[in-house]
């Protein structure tokens, strides 16, 4: 294995990384990080990794992509969320990402969709609760599914990096 070779495995590692992250934290771009690090390493070193992987990959990437956006709306609506929460959940979590806390986009959203939801019917708190919920679900729900991808990702460059798949 020469120095490129080697600098070529370390950028996909961190990539790869990275993307495993990106799926929990908005401000990465969570599995086009990954889907880069396994491309950079498939077309960048002499792998024998099966192209499957790589469509398999891309496809399940393309999937996720699409349910980060429907799980939450479909969840929201489930526990009787409206348009306001989903407007709200938008507007807390970039609110939130510039605030000074710990996980301040989810507390962000969150607070973003009860808000939304109160603004809609003052009167019911019980659904807005309610609705704050099911957008929890889906953010668990839809980053669940990505992380699993992100780290699927990983493992399969790990393992053929040392020959076992």
């Amino acid at each position: 294995m020469n120095l490129d070779t080697t600098l070529i495995n370390i950028l996909s590692l961190i990539l790869l990384f990275l993307g495993i992250l990106g799926t929990f934290l908005p401000i990465l771009p969570g599995l086009l990080l990954s889907i880069c690090g396994l491309l950079i390493y498939k077309f960048g070193t002499d792998s024998d990794l099966s192209m499957i992987y790589v469509w398999a990959f891309g496809i399940l990437t393309a999937i996720s992509a699409v349910l980060s956006y429907v799980i939450p709306a479909k969840t929201n609506q489930k526990y009787g969320g409206t348009r306001w929460g989903s407007i709200g959940s938008v507007i807390g979590m970039i609110v939130g990402m510039f605030l000074p806390i710990p996980l301040g986009f989810l507390i962000g959203m969150f607070a973003g969709v009860f808000i939304g939801e109160l603004l809609h019917d003052s009167k019911d708190m019980n659904k807005a609760l309610k609705s704050t919920k099911g957008a929890f679900i889906g953010f668990i729900y839809g980053t669940g599914f990505s992380f699993v991808v992100g780290v699927a990702m990983f493992l399969v460059v790990v393992l053929d990096m040392l020959n076992i798949i």
